[in-house]
């Protein structure tokens, strides 16, 4: 048994971070998880998941080197050696983040934790012994969450036929043909992926658009993007029956007012995620739940029992590795005594990495109207922007909504080359309440792609200049 100030139950990025900030504070700080540290993000999504796009990226780049003058031979791809790259990166990340707990003298627990009473922990180990832990001044739970299946439609997930995003990242091959239900960004991402590694790929998704959490337009310009390289996009799409085989599924889809039978090899659900809130002593310890299943907080990351606390995707959504590391700087300042400057949860970027990409900051053009805000928008086609001509990468605009009295950006929207870069240039912006005549005042160096974002606040205010 050993006392800390502080214990996390859970290392993800809300975890980690919280946990080297509350050291940096000078607390003494045990991390109890089971698996790698850096949870989810870091073993099976952000990280490996985009070391993929980056290989899906360059079998696009490459087959299209022609273009600039740069001749290669016959372009062949190999999902396998992607994913070993990917995983590669995985464990790299993971052995930094366990640097960097020695660096902070934090204490990694290895085990599964449970609530006990007052703010103690008890840690099974993989050897199945366990030990209880103490802490002095909080708990912090931030166990994160995991992929759902469909069962309500047939799918439940049996790890060959029906996958989750955790198998897609450790698959050997790229199947011949995959269905992935849920165009979100996971569902999308890995659309673009699997697309390039030469499978089949239908995209399905029961809204009427895919990204359906983006601005319309993005969804719009996305799927046209998708169908252009051979992706079927099937929107508003219902799936009514799922024969699920040792070695293939059968899907029957009703969309666009016809039927529609689709054999796959694989099926990928990307339907959202599940908060892991069970068996971690949560009613026992007098911890309360949203509606929705997440743990009720206030703005000092508190639950409803004195002295443990709860962050990252557990603690309610946008379920984001950024939002989750700002919870657990926040959690920190907050058990050390320290000042905090609340979360913004309406300034939390948004960021698809599919090609193109997609970001977004503040309210959709459609959320805008619901709340009856009159306003302007500013649109800026990348087709029209000389950086993008330069690198061949054209597609999609930059799209800023502004209240119509005061200039103030309501949302901003981005579909493009780098678009998840370049929205960060708006969420500075906007955390600090600048106009889009402040935007514009800013000289962007030219040729940027960045100078989009300057000819958008012009067009909001009806003065664009290149387009």
């Amino acid at each position: 048994m050993a006392t800390f100030d502080a214990i996390f139950l859970g290392g993800g990025p809300a975890g980690y971070v919280g946990a080297i900030r509350a050291a940096q504070l000078g607390l003494n700080v045990g991390v109890i998880e089971r698996e790698g540290l850096g949870g989810t993000c870091v073993l099976w999504g952000c990280i490996p998941a985009k070391a993929l796009l980056e290989a899906s990226s360059i079998a696009n780049r490459v087959k299209h080197a022609a273009e600039f003058g740069v001749m290669v031979g016959e372009v062949k791809t190999d999902y396998g050696v992607a994913m070993k790259r990917s995983r590669d990166v995985s464990s790299k990340n993971s052995k930094g983040v366990e640097f960097l707990f020695k660096k902070n003298k934090i204490t990694w627990i290895k085990g599964t934790g449970t609530l006990g009473s007052g703010k103690t922990v008890k840690v099974t180990g993989a050897d199945g012994k366990t030990e209880t832990h103490t802490a002095t001044k909080a708990v912090v739970i931030s166990t994160g969450s995991r992929v759902k299946g469909l069962p309500q439609a047939g799918l439940e997930l049996n790890k060959t036929t029906v996958i989750s995003s955790d198998e897609a990242l450790i698959l050997e091959r790229a199947p011949q043909a995959i269905a992935i239900v849920g165009a979100g960004a996971v569902g999308c991402e890995f659309a673009d992926v699997f697309n390039a590694f030469g499978s089949k790929v239908t995209l399905i998704e029961a809204m009427p658009q895919i990204l359906p959490l983006e601005d319309a337009d993005s969804g719009v310009e996305v799927a046209r993007s998708f169908k252009k390289r051979g992706i079927e996009v099937m929107a508003g799409a219902k799936l009514t029956s799922a024969k699920v085989g040792k070695t293939s599924v059968k899907l029957t889809i009703e969309a666009g007012g016809s039927k529609h039978e689709l054999d796959v090899d694989i099926v990928l659900v990307a339907a959202g995620r599940a908060a892991n809130i069970e068996q971690i002593g949560l009613k026992e310890a007098g911890v309360a739940l949203t509606d929705r299943g997440f743990i009720k907080i206030n703005e000092r990351m508190e639950t409803s029992a004195k002295g443990i606390y709860a962050i990252g995707d557990v603690a309610g959504p946008p379920m984001l590795a950024h939002k989750g590391e700002r919870e657990g700087m926040i959690v920190a300042e907050v058990i050390a005594g320290h000042k905090f400057h609340p979360l913004n949860y309406g300034n939390i970027p948004n960021a698809t990495y599919c090609h193109p990409e997609v970001a977004s900051i503040g309210m959709t053009e459609a959320q805008v109207k619901e709340k009856k805000i009159d306003y302007k928008v500013g649109k800026f086609p990348f087709s029209a922007n000389g950086r993008a001509r330069t690198s061949g990468e054209t597609e999609g605009f930059v799209k800023i909504i502004r209240d119509s009295k005061y200039g103030e950006i309501l949302g901003a929207h981005i579909v493009g080359a780098h678009a998840t870069e370049l929205i960060h240039e708006l969420a500075v912006a906007r955390e600090n309440e600048f106009t889009v005549e402040e935007i514009e005042l800013a000289i962007h160096a030219h040729p940027t792609l960045s100078e989009a974002i300057a000819e958008a606040t012009l067009d909001s205010m009806g003065r664009m200049i290149h387009a």
